[in-house]
């Protein structure tokens, strides 16, 4: 082919004829010259099929480069070049979100944490660097959430945002927020419990469903209380049957710990089927269990359970409120069981003990009312309780 230039109509353009680009034939490849400084300059323009370029066209482009109105190509790719890399520099939520995941590939809860992350902060936050947030920003987030979701599901979502930044800033990825998240407040006081009846009904529906692990794993929690990431994360070297003692992993993110194995813990863990995993209640091809929700509530609905009642987390509620009535744990005790960093944190089963404590002193007056009865001397028991003492 020919690369002879050929002159067009209009000044400082021409073209030469080459092979077409996706098809057959030549096409036009259009260049302009002009001077700047005092010296020649010669661009090519634009192809007459791939760039739909015209020597009127191509005319215009040369009048605004002379004008200065207009980058070069090479200019435009230079830049263009330049906007890629700043892009791969750029730490935004989504690319600091995925290295949060490659950083933590145990992370508790991690499935809730990715729908939160898709369905809520992908769409308001994804392409932004944590410094371009406003606070402004955050609180339509907010607001707009709590008009259909709970306080609690909104402050997951935020503290889920405050996580990935930290995590950034930690790492020297990028600068944290300028302004502290406000976080919805949250009653995280609700204490689920069973009565006797409620009880009964989930261990019959725990010993006749199908679904074996989820049916231990119940089981497991109402004898030792513990969370279901603990028994997720549960491996059969953390079991010690000599001593009676079950290792956790990594509780609520803290230390190591121990708690006791009860004789009907013991009964679960012996029964429970031996696969080639390392783990106690394995997931998919051997591996850590991620959840086990849509078994659970099959079989809380088989108990007719109400609606409210968390399969799991409920279970823990309902061992230690059972502990807690019973009168004959106290609440220090009753937090190394829990594993509770604070006392804190275990005071809300503290009106349980404190029921069984009014009940037991009521005794007493039982047992005076009864022997002053014996006696005839009631009118004495009256002036005991309090009532027409006028000295």
């Amino acid at each position: 082919m020919s690369s002879k230039r050929i002159k067009t109509s209009y000044l400082g353009v021409y073209y030469r004829d080459v092979n077409r680009i996706g098809g057959k034939g030549v096409e036009r490849v259009y260049y302009i010259t002009f001077k700047r400084d005092g010296k020649m300059i010669e661009e090519k323009v634009g192809r007459q099929y791939a760039d739909v370029m015209t020597p009127a066209k191509a005319a215009r482009i040369r009048a605004e480069r002379i004008e200065g109105k207009r980058a070069s190509r090479k200019e435009l790719r230079e830049a263009e070049q330049a906007r890629k890399a700043a892009e791969e520099g750029r730490w935004t939520i989504a690319r600091l979100w995925a290295a949060y995941l490659t950083n933590n590939p145990d992370l508790r809860g991690v499935v809730a944490d990715t729908n939160r992350f898709d369905k809520h902060l992908l769409p308001e936050f994804g392409d932004k660097e944590p410094h371009d947030i406003l606070p402004l920003d955050v609180d339509r987030l907010r607001l707009r959430l709590l008009k259909e979701k709970t306080p609690a599901t909104v402050r997951n979502v935020l503290e889920l945002l405050r996580r990935i930044v930290n995590f950034g800033e930690r790492k020297r990825l990028c600068h944290g927020l300028s302004f502290k998240i406000t976080m919805p407040s949250v009653n995280n006081l609700k204490t689920e419990d069973l009565d006797p009846d409620q009880l009964a009904r989930l261990f019959e529906a725990i010993e006749g469903s199908p679904y074996i692990q989820a049916a231990n794993i119940m089981k497991l929690a109402l004898f030792t209380g513990l969370r279901r990431g603990e028994m997720f994360k549960l491996k059969w070297v953390d079991i010690d049957f000599e001593r009676a003692f079950i290792r956790l992993r990594d509780p609520k993110g803290g230390p190591d710990q121990t708690v006791p194995m009860s004789d009907g813990a013991r009964q679960v863990l012996d029964t429970c089927p031996r696969t080639d995993s390392d783990h106690v209640f394995p997931g998919r091809n051997g591996k850590q269990r991620t959840t086990i929700n849509r078994h659970a509530n099959a079989i809380k609905e088989a108990a007719g359970l109400p609606k409210d009642f968390r399969p799991l987390h409920g279970l823990r509620h309902t061992y230690a409120s059972m502990l807690a009535s019973s009168g004959q744990v106290d609440m220090y005790t009753l937090q190394k069981l829990l594993t509770h960093k604070s006392a804190a944190m275990t005071q809300r089963y503290a009106h349980l003990r404190d029921d069984t404590l009014k009940r037991a002193s009521q005794v007493a007056d039982n047992i005076i009312s009864a022997a002053a009865n014996t006696n005839g001397s009631a009118a004495k028991v009256v002036n005991i309780k309090g009532k027409n003492s006028g000295k």
